[in-house]
């Protein structure tokens, strides 16, 4: 059985390294990877993950990801993330104010060989939006 915990903290370094988002996304997703959590405006191919991580390291200085669990099961792997940072540019039509955000998820991730091919995740945007200065305290 392949390793996929290792290549999920490996993907999460290389698209938060604030690199190339396309190089790690060509290198991680497949070309048939779908994308199964629902991002308003997004669609469901592996250029979602591309817009969203592109959008997060234009507006999120100092961006990282915080890997706290990793859970394999054959070929999944259940990740419990923060994307972390500070908010100085717009996210989301939200304008920045310096704030620190850390944005929880989790992430469940179908491998094929040493590729990704599905996402289902669910992230805690209600809270990130607070943090942004956009809404009530979570």
């Amino acid at each position: 059985m392949s390793d996929y915990k290792a290549l999920v903290q490996e993907m999460f370094r290389a698209i938060a390294a604030g690199g190339d988002v396309d190089a790690a996304v060509d290198r991680y997703l497949a070309e048939d990877f779908v994308e199964h959590e629902e991002i308003p405006g997004m669609d469901n191919t592996r250029d979602t993950p591309r817009q969203l991580f592109t959008m997060m390291q234009t507006a999120i200085s100092d961006f990282h990801v915080d890997v706290h669990d990793l859970i394999q099961e054959g070929d999944k792997v259940v990740a419990r993330v923060s994307f972390v940072g500070t908010h100085t540019d717009e996210f989301m039509g939200i304008p920045a104010r310096g704030n620190p955000v850390s944005i929880n998820a989790i992430d469940v991730l179908q491998f094929r060989g040493d590729q990704c091919v599905a996402h289902w995740g669910v992230m805690d945007m209600a809270d990130a939006l607070a943090q942004m200065g956009a809404g009530p305290p979570a």
